[in-house]
């Protein structure tokens, strides 16, 4: 009789474990007051991280890229993102306060890059103008 092996180490399917990503927001009177620090798991989708921590940020579309309610400004690890496509930018034109660190959160999928979040003042949410 042989040894039994560890099937589990050994599959294709067992793949290390993706570091988690440091997510810092800065802090916002209304949505996150005291500001925030977590690590979230790597692949995820940021405006999904910031919900599950309880910033109440805005997603009028449902995370489609199709408004620019979950606008966000990236103040530290902008670089390391991939960058926006056409898509995003064009609906970056109809967000409030936009400047070059801008980005939808819906858009912004971790990837291990720490981030600092700064969340807009306001949000341009056509579905309450």
């Amino acid at each position: 009789m042989t040894a039994p092996t560890d099937a589990l180490a050994a599959s294709p399917s067992a793949k290390a474990s993706k570091p988690p990503t440091p997510v810092t927001v800065r802090p916002h009177p209304d949505l996150c007051p005291g500001g925030l620090s977590f690590e979230a798991r790597t692949g995820q989708k940021l405006v999904d991280v910031l919900l599950e921590h309880g910033v109440a940020i805005e997603h009028a579309c449902e995370k489609v890229c199709a408004c620019a309610t979950c606008h966000v400004h990236i103040r530290e690890g902008l670089a390391g993102l991939a960058a926006a496509d056409e898509e995003e930018e064009d609906q970056l034109d109809d967000a409030w306060g936009l400047d070059a660190q801008s980005r939808l959160s819906c858009c912004v999928k971790l990837n291990g890059t720490p981030l600092v979040v700064e969340l807009p003042k306001y949000s341009k949410n056509h579905a309450r103008e």
